[in-house]
């Protein structure tokens, strides 16, 4: 009798499959297993520190040079890597067809993307940590000829530092969820590009230019456009808010949002893009 009543909660627990700290351990274990995302992680780290030193050095001949104004500059291109990562996670598994094992081992789709998610972000963070570090490091030498010094925790500073780790993060996260929605590499690098990268300076064309207010004001009025609010409602442009100093004001022809703003927008698209990822892995059969 006892065994009766036992065998349909076994075959419950297989129907559902592992434990959702299990697949967690089994992403992780993917996910650090491949050189891929060594490599990534390091060229992220390493461009940012390079970019944002070449930067400073070459801001550092101005009368009102100041280190801090460079922390940034280097994640303009470091973010490709970060963005290449987040696909190299999502898209790797379907064209190895290793995604095939993962689906069978467990049949629900919702906890292998939410999985997925949460090391990917994990992994993220800690490049995330070292990009920002590599940054500071590439400001100091300018600062130091200068005779400048660097207060990382005065004004604004901390803030940003926080806005470059999450922007790491953030496009990470955006990669992944691409990655997993289309399931190819190659598409989903293309895609990732164009939307974080090529999208917001297409935007930025849009709409007509600012026009001054008086004939005597050779300084242009601020005004929002259609193509300055998609830019900034777009994950390229919301990610780019998220490093940019509070009292720097909006971006040109974009309501004013802030860091805070521009971090929201990204994690709505990510969340957003995750979601249908999710979606058509559970409508859709794996191949």
């Amino acid at each position: 009798m006892s065994a009766a009543v036992a065998a349909p909660d076994v075959r419950s627990d297989a129907r559902r499959g592992p434990t959702f700290p299990r697949v967690v351990a089994s992403e992780w274990t993917k996910l650090v297993s491949l050189r891929a995302s060594w490599w990534t992680g390091g060229v992220t780290v390493v461009v940012a520190g390079v970019i944002t030193y070449l930067s400073a050095q070459a801001s550092s001949v101005d009368l009102g040079f100041d280190p801090v104004d460079s922390l940034g500059t280097g994640l303009a291109l470091a973010q490709v890597g970060a963005l290449v990562l987040g696909v190299l996670a999502g898209a790797g598994e379907f064209r190895t067809g290793a995604a095939r094992t993962t689906f069978t081992a467990v049949p629900r789709r919702w906890p292998v993307v939410a999985a997925q998610a949460l090391v990917t972000a994990a992994f993220a963070a800690v490049v995330a940590v070292l990009s920002v570090a590599a940054s500071v490091v590439g400001i100091l030498p300018p600062a130091a000829r200068r005779g400048i010094e660097v207060d990382l925790w005065a004004g604004e500073t901390p803030g940003v530092m926080l806005g470059m780790g999450l922007f790491v993060v953030g496009l990470t996260l955006l990669g992944l969820a691409i990655g997993v929605l289309l399931r190819r590499t190659v598409p989903a690098m293309v895609t990732t590009l164009v939307v974080a990268l090529v999208l917001p300076v297409l935007l930025t064309m849009v709409g007509p230019p600012p026009l001054p207010a008086d004939p005597a004001v050779l300084e242009p009025v601020a005004q929002v456009t259609v193509g300055g609010t998609l830019m900034v409602l777009s994950p390229g442009g919301a990610a780019q808010l998220m490093t940019f100093p509070a009292s720097s004001g909006p971006m040109e022809g974009g309501p004013d949002i802030g860091p805070v703003g521009g971090g929201l927008v990204l994690a709505a698209w990510v969340l957003v893009l995750l979601v249908a990822a999710a979606l058509r892995l559970r409508l859709r059969d794996v191949r």
